[in-house]
């Protein structure tokens, strides 16, 4: 019974090592592939920053006008993404010279990578050569290559040689991974990670706040402009020569249709004696008093209508007064959106794109068209013209769905490959 008991633990140990030898396996034949991808999403996001926050140019103090703080922020994210790009390319450099991995897909993303990062080697060149460092530009991150000679090669060349300077199996991350231990386990970590956690709370507050900013300043700017100035002008206004009491025809006809069911209402009681019989006379002064009273709802509605009209255009006013005197909240704001929406997992950005699409221009988002522009008109005491409504809703949410697609097909397939894939399975 021992040995039986012995041999099925012994096989059970073989099972598990040749379990753990094919995970391995499986995770070094895939390296090449896995290491490109990472320095390719790092040029994407560096490219991503250059065109929405630096007009298409280079990360630099030259190329926009932000102050020191916020220049020191991208230039962080940059010295983060070119080390992560060069640490990747020297994993995929020496995986693919010991493995034999075909992809179709790998020289057009490594042009790209050579095209993000071409424009910043100069910067190296020149700390190569000794050249003093301007502040506005601090894009240097390999610092040790400060001390060559300076006759070095040009930095193209000079580069490749860097990242291929490894004989050995184990990749030089291995090495960068042993480093970042050793500063994790010296005396300024704490400090260092007490800092970071403050930049990355006030980043946070100053970017909720400024959304509370966006939603409170117009609401509270269309309410109050709303009850305290213009209502009281448009009363004066209209109560002087109230000649016209309903805006459109739509409001004289819920008017008319109130004033009729008051009127079938009394006819009802009085049949099935629930009410005590009124004289031809009494209806009449009944049916007078409601008809004044809904006279003065609907006379109040229009006034609110119109009312509506001009605090909303003050609201708009508002709110572009806060973006405009908020640029570097907005840059702020701009950078927190990117840290979310790049720190989802490929399944949640194919989830929240599936989400609004189908919400905005679905099967079912004609009915919620619908919904909001009849609300739109009532707000603004228009008439809902329903040819104008359905004309709408067979034109914008075709072009919207246009803009969607031509979205996916041009920037998505760059920027998350897995998520547009992720995507498509959803919908199948």
């Amino acid at each position: 019974m021992k040995s039986s008991f012995i041999t099925k633990n012994a096989g059970l140990l073989r099972q598990k090592v040749r379990d753990y030898i094919l995970t391995v396996k499986q995770w070094f034949v895939s390296t090449p592939e896995r290491s490109l991808l990472e320095a390719y999403e790092a040029a994407q996001i560096i490219r991503n920053i250059e065109i929405e926050h630096f007009g298409n140019q280079k990360i630099s103090a030259s190329s926009a006008d932000y102050t020191e703080n916020v220049m020191s922020y991208w230039e962080g994210y940059l010295n983060k993404n070119l080390t992560i790009i060069n640490i990747k390319l020297a994993e995929f450099r020496v995986s693919r010279s010991m493995l034999e991995s075909s992809n179709s897909d790998i020289l057009e993303k490594l042009q790209f990578i050579d095209d993000v990062i071409s424009q910043y080697l100069p910067r190296r060149t020149q700390i190569n050569n000794g050249s003093p460092i301007q502040i506005s530009e601090p894009l240097a991150i390999d610092n040790h290559r400060a001390n060559q000679p300076a006759n070095a090669s040009p930095p193209r060349v000079n580069k490749v040689p860097k990242l291929n300077q490894k004989t050995g199996v184990l990749p030089r991350s291995l090495g960068r991974t042993i480093n970042r231990i050793k500063a994790d386990l010296s005396p300024e970590a704490e400090e260092q990670f007490v800092r970071n956690y403050q930049i990355s709370r006030n980043r946070t507050r100053i970017a909720l706040r400024f959304f509370l900013l966006l939603i409170l300043v117009p609401l509270l700017t269309q309410h109050f402009s709303k009850h305290l100035l213009i209502n009281p002008i448009v009363d004066k206004a209209r109560g002087e020569s109230a000649t016209q009491l309903f805006l459109n025809s739509e409001m004289e006809e819920k008017a008319l249709t109130k004033l009729r069911n008051f009127e079938n209402k009394l006819k009802f009681e009085s049949l099935l004696q629930e009410a005590p019989t009124l004289s031809a006379e009494d209806r009449r002064e009944k049916i007078q008093e409601k008809a004044i009273e809904i006279a003065g709802e609907f006379y109040y509605e229009s006034n609110s209508a119109i009312s509506n009209i001009f605090a909303d255009l003050i609201s708009l006013v508002a709110f572009g007064i806060v973006v405009a005197m908020s640029k570097k909240e907005i840059v702020i704001i701009k950078a927190f959106l990117d840290e979310i929406v790049y720190g989802l997992s490929d399944s949640a950005k194919a989830f929240i794109i599936i989400l609004f699409t189908d919400i905005f221009v679905g099967f079912h988002s004609p009915h919620g068209w619908d919904v909001l522009l009849e609300g739109l008109a009532e707000h603004l005491g228009l008439p809902a013209n329903r040819s104008a409504i359905y004309l709408f809703i067979a034109t914008f949410p075709v072009i919207l769905d246009t803009i969607f697609k031509y979205w996916i097909f041009r920037y998505l397939s760059r920027l998350s490959p897995s998520a547009l894939a992720t995507m498509k399975e959803m919908n199948e």
